[in-house]
């Protein structure tokens, strides 16, 4: 059966606009931090969001459709706050993360690639990241990650990895053992936040590659 064709809606990337592959929307958004795009499968469709605002779009059309509970439960996020993400190259086996300041979107800090290591240990690493910086500064800045795992593990100050230390990798393990160490050691003011994909978009940090 023939593949249904998709089209994709880039609102922020290096150019705006409505691109018939998803090899030529990849080149506009992956990368770029908060870029902002969506596939659809009409041309008009995806012509036509391009004219509307993207998070008022991605509410209506994505969250709504997902689940019962209002836009209204979740106001827009504290532009004051710094989000983070990592991403996990498929093919090499690494991983990378970093943080922004959700305001202005500048980068504030961006580790890796480290060897040998999954995604759910790179999204703890930068909330722990983050969580040291803001207190090397005396900030109270909320942080927001877009992983479940990995804000639970920083609640437990414990890494739940099933990953096996081996060569290549240590030190990704000795990045856990400091962030677990720090964790049991600093109390902190600053509350880790779930970035709420659904109803806000892609998280300003994400790295650009799904």
């Amino acid at each position: 059966m023939e593949k249904k064709p998709k089209f994709y809606t880039v609102w922020e990337g290096r150019k705006a606009g409505v691109y018939d592959s998803w090899d030529d929307c990849k080149k506009q958004v992956e990368g770029v931090a908060g870029a902002k795009y969506k596939s659809f499968d009409s041309k008009k469709e995806a012509e036509a969001a391009l004219k509307e605002n993207y998070w008022k779009y991605t509410q209506t059309q994505s969250a709504a459709k997902q689940t019962k509970i209002p836009a209204s439960a979740f106001p827009p996020p504290i532009q004051e706050s710094i989000v983070v993400d990592a991403a996990w190259n498929s093919v090499k086996k690494d991983m990378e993360y970093q943080g922004f300041y959700l305001k202005t979107k500048e980068l504030i800090f961006h580790k890796g690639p480290f060897p040998k290591a999954t995604n759910n240990i790179g999204e703890f690493l930068a909330i722990v990241h983050a969580l040291a910086y803001l207190k090397n500064r005396n900030s109270n800045l909320p942080i927001y990650s877009d992983s479940r795992t990995a804000i639970s593990w920083v609640r437990n100050k414990k890494a739940n990895t099933k990953l096996d230390e081996a060569d290549g990798n240590p030190e990704v393990f000795e990045l856990l053992d400091r962030a677990e160490k720090w964790l049991k050691a600093n109390p902190y003011p600053n509350k880790v936040l779930k970035w709420e994909t659904d109803y806000w978009g892609e998280n300003p940090a994400d790295f650009g590659r799904k």
